[in-house]
C-alpha cells in the first residue's frame, strides 16, 4: 500500500514537472516571437519613415500672399511631416531681396518683380519663375465707427494720401465731413501693396508721412490701428478685410465708372478698378530642378491647394486651367 501511494506521488511529480517544462518552453517561444515581431514592426516603421519625403521648402515675402501660403504649408506638412516649410512675412521687397541672393525657394509677392530686382538675380546666377496664385482687391477701409464715409473717388484718395495735397482733415476732402485729423495706416515701403497703391493711386508721387501716419509691413497692425478709430483710414489685401469685416468697413472706389466695392465678383471681373491685381510667387529655378521637396510642394500648390487657400482666406482663385498650364510648364523643367 505504501509503495503504491509512493508510486502515485512520483507519477504526479513527474507529470507536474512536465507541465511546467512545457509552459516554460511555450513562454520562451512566445517571448522570442514577440521580440521578433516587435523588431520587425520597428524595422518596418523605420523603413516607412525613411521612405517619406524630407527636406526643406523656404518661403518668404508678401504679407498679402502670406495667408494663402500659410494655408498651403499647413496642409502640405500634414501629408509630408518630414519636410520643413519655414514661412516668413517680410514684404514683397524683402522677399525679392532674399530670393535674388538664392536664399529662399519661393518669393511671395503682391506685385511683379522689378527690372532692377531681376537684373540683380541674373548677376547672382539666379532665375526666378513667375507663378500666379490668385487675384486680390486692394481694399481701402475705415472703422465701422466711421459713419460719414462710404465711398471715395480715386482723386479723393490722392487728396488724402499725397504729401503735397495739404489736406490733413476730413473736412478738407468734403466740407460736410468732420473737422478731424485724418489718421493714415499704410503698408511700408518694402510692401508690394504699397508699390501697387503708389503706382495706381499716388502715380509715384510722395505719400504723406510723419505725424498721424503709421507705416508697417504687418497688416494685422494696420487692422488694429483702424478698428477703433473713426477717423482712421488705410488699405491692405482683401483677405484682411474679410477676416475683420465685423469691425471694418470697405469703401466703394470710383475709378471713373461709378463707385464699386471689393468682392469676389468685382475683383474677378475687373470692375473693382483700378485696385484689382494678381498675387504671385516666384520660384527659384535651381531649387525646382534639384530639390524633390520643392518639386512636390509646387505640384501640391498648383494642383488645388493655392485655389483652396485663396478661397479659404478671402481671395479669388484663378481659373483651374491656368493653374494646370503653369504646373505643366514647371514640371517640364525637372521632368527631363
Amino acid at each position: 500500500m505504501w509503495k503504491y501511494k509512493r508510486l502515485i506521488v512520483l507519477m504526479l511529480f513527474i507529470l507536474t514537472i512536465g507541465i511546467l517544462a512545457a509552459c516554460g518552453g511555450n513562454g520562451e517561444e512566445t517571448t522570442e516571437e514577440t521580440d521578433q515581431d516587435t523588431a520587425n514592426a520597428s524595422e518596418g516603421s523605420s523603413s516607412e519613415e525613411d521612405s517619406l519625403l524630407s527636406g526643406t521648402v523656404k518661403l518668404a515675402g508678401s504679407s498679402t500672399v502670406f495667408p494663402i501660403m500659410e494655408y498651403v504649408t499647413y496642409e502640405f506638412t500634414k501629408e509630408n511631416p518630414n519636410v520643413d516649410t519655414p514661412l516668413e512675412s517680410i514684404g514683397s521687397g524683402g522677399g525679392f531681396e532674399r530670393s535674388t541672393k538664392g536664399e529662399i525657394d519661393f518669393s511671395n509677392a503682391s506685385r511683379p518683380i522689378k527690372e532692377e530686382e531681376k537684373a540683380l538675380a541674373e548677376e547672382n546666377g539666379i532665375e526666378l519663375i513667375e507663378t500666379v496664385l490668385a487675384y486680390d482687391g486692394l481694399s481701402v477701409v475705415v472703422s465701422k465707427q466711421n459713419d460719414f464715409v462710404d465711398e471715395l473717388t480715386v482723386e479723393q484718395l490722392g487728396e488724402i494720401f499725397l504729401a503735397d495735397s495739404g489736406n490733413t482733415k476730413w473736412s478738407d476732402i468734403d466740407p460736410s465731413w468732420p473737422d478731424e485729423e485724418i489718421v493714415i495706416y499704410s503698408p511700408g515701403h518694402d510692401s508690394g501693396t504699397f508699390d501697387y497703391f503708389n503706382e495706381v493711386i499716388l502715380e509715384e508721387k510722395p505719400m504723406r508721412e510723419g505725424e498721424g501716419v503709421t507705416l508697417s509691413e504687418d497688416d494685422n497692425l494696420l487692422v488694429r490701428g483702424i478698428q477703433n478709430d473713426p477717423y482712421a483710414i488705410g488699405y491692405f489685401g482683401y483677405a484682411y478685410y474679410v477676416e475683420n469685416q465685423d469691425t471694418l468697413k470697405a469703401l466703394a472706389i470710383d475709378g471713373g465708372n461709378g463707385p464699386v466695392k471689393p468682392s469676389p465678383e468685382t475683383i474677378q471681373d475687373g470692375s473693382y478698378s483700378p485696385l484689382s491685381r494678381p498675387l504671385f510667387t516666384y520660384i527659384n529655378r535651381a531649387s525646382l530642378e534639384e530639390k524633390e521637396s520643392v518639386q512636390a510642394f509646387t505640384e501640391f500648390l498648383l494642383s488645388g491647394a493655392a485655389a483652396e487657400g485663396a478661397e479659404e482666406v478671402g481671395y479669388v482663385p484663378i481659373p483651374e486651367e491656368e493653374y494646370q498650364s503653369q504646373l505643366e510648364d514647371l514640371k517640364a523643367i525637372y521632368e527631363k
